[in-house]
């Protein structure tokens, strides 16, 4: 009967919640939710930066790789700039260029530079570019070109601190082939 008493005496004034703690706990938790949310927003920003836009200046450096090399090796005219290339108008395989995108070689009706709009396209240097693509061909010995190909992306998602994501690629390509 005793144990009985003082479980009543201790409980009964322990009831239920009253408001006052209710919005305590509700305010921590917005608190901690905000922060959470921020964290999110970050990350978010930080893998449409690093993750997929780097990703796709990589895409695309390849794909100005793959049309330089498929070039003949004396080819002196391909312009790659447009595409499909076409067989006039352009540097082809010829000595020059540049890999810095901040300072690309341009030169009337030759180039080594093109643009990209968001999707990938090919679009003009004046237009909505999103990406730029750059490229230098330079010679160690007769029979052998080294090709750099460097893509950058505009600009950033948001406006996070750092570089601007580029990728950059080399390769040698020999004559004959």
């Amino acid at each position: 009967m005793r144990r009985k008493l003082l479980y009543r005496r201790f409980y009964s004034s322990q009831e239920g919640m009253s408001l006052l703690e209710v919005m305590i706990a509700l305010a921590i938790l917005l608190i901690a939710s905000v922060g959470i949310m921020t964290m999110g927003t970050v990350a978010i920003a930080t893998t449409e930066n690093q993750g997929h836009l780097a990703a796709r200046t990589a895409e695309y450096a390849q794909d100005k790789m793959e049309q330089l090399t498929s070039l003949a090796y004396l080819d002196p005219t391909t312009d790659t700039t447009a595409f499909p290339p076409t067989s006039t108008g352009g540097s082809g395989l010829t000595v020059g260029g540049s890999s810095d995108p901040s300072s690309p070689v341009t030169t009337p009706g030759t180039g080594y530079v093109d643009y990209l709009d968001i999707s990938g396209q090919p679009t003009t240097a004046t237009g909505n570019w999103f990406y730029i693509r750059v490229w230098q061909i330079s010679t160690f010995s007769t029979n052998l070109k080294q090709i750099t190909v460097t893509a950058k992306v505009r600009r950033q998602v948001g406006a996070p601190a750092g570089a601007l994501p580029q990728s950059t690629l080399t390769t040698l390509k020999s004559s004959p082939f």
